[in-house]
């Protein structure tokens, strides 16, 4: 048993272990993503299975912007003019979107990012988590 103890309180530690987002992982930001979940302050989750407009985010040297787009089925998008500018910022491990336009402003901390999901907390603490956008293949 003492043999064991070691062992499992490593284990508890490291399971503890909170990841960082690393600066290498940003680039995974860029492209087509879908809302799959938003979790609200109090606990509360609202998923989404279908989604009528996606957003497209293009990054590069710690600048971005965000657009809204609606899927076709022949593989276009329809967008708004509406476009979102950001930046990046790196605060202790943590990296933070700002963005800002003609009427506001707001942050979101990247809290996950990897080639397939994303997720974001906003300054009121709703947690936005995104998947990866595949487009749907309707067979000709």
């Amino acid at each position: 048993m003492r043999q064991i103890f070691p062992f499992m309180l490593l284990l508890m530690l490291w399971s503890c272990k909170k990841t960082a987002v690393a600066e290498a992982d940003l680039q995974y930001l860029n492209g087509y993503w879908e809302i799959a979940e938003v979790e609200f302050p109090d606990g509360s989750k609202k998923q989404y299975s279908v989604n009528p407009s996606i957003d497209f985010i293009k990054l590069k040297d710690g600048e971005g912007f965000r657009k809204k787009m609606q899927p076709q089925f022949d593989g276009s998008y329809d967008t708004s003019n509406d476009t979102e500018f950001f930046t990046v910022s790196e605060n202790q491990e943590t990296y933070t979107l700002r963005y800002k336009n003609e009427f506001s402003e707001w942050e979101e901390k990247l809290v996950s990012v990897d080639s397939l999901s994303f997720s974001v907390t906003n300054e009121e603490g709703v947690t936005y988590s995104y998947k990866r956008f595949q487009p749907i293949k309707i067979p000709k």
